[in-house]
């Protein structure tokens, strides 16, 4: 399939998690987000009019908020992600059929679970990248 060539919602979004080696879909996921960033490394020399930079290494995290499935192989694995060894995410803003992959190794740094009386048992990832983030077109 093709780039999306218009702007598209959110709906279609997938997140898919490993799963025992295998990169599964999660139930119930509501949102997610992806951050990337880059060092500015200071390399001004004197007789430099302004301040000079270079690019450093760059990073990635992330977030992403999901009902609670408690038979969801996915999100049991978030859950025994915290102290574990890193993990491959895949993230589709635009669904699988089309738009693009993000996708690179992560750790979990975060796993909060919440409810209410009168709302849904939710619960909030937050993950770090370790090393590149990766865009591919999905095929």
């Amino acid at each position: 399939m093709a780039l999306n060539t218009a702007v598209y919602t959110g709906e279609s979004g997938v997140v898919a998690f490993d799963v025992g080696g295998s990169a599964q879909n999660l139930a119930s996921v509501r949102s997610f987000s992806v951050d990337q960033e880059t060092a500015a490394i200071e390399c001004t020399t004197t007789g430099d009019s302004g301040r000079q930079y270079k690019a450093g290494q760059t990073s990635f995290s992330g977030s992403m908020d999901l009902y609670q499935r408690d038979s969801d192989t996915g999100h049991n694995a978030l859950f025994s992600g915290i102290g574990a060894a890193p993990a491959t995410i895949e993230l589709y803003p635009s669904g699988k059929e089309n738009g693009i992959r993000l996708s690179g190794e992560v750790i979990i740094t975060g796993h909060s679970l919440s409810t209410s009386f009168d709302g849904m048992v939710e619960v909030s990832v937050t993950f770090q990248g370790v090393g590149t983030l990766t865009k591919a077109t999905v095929s």
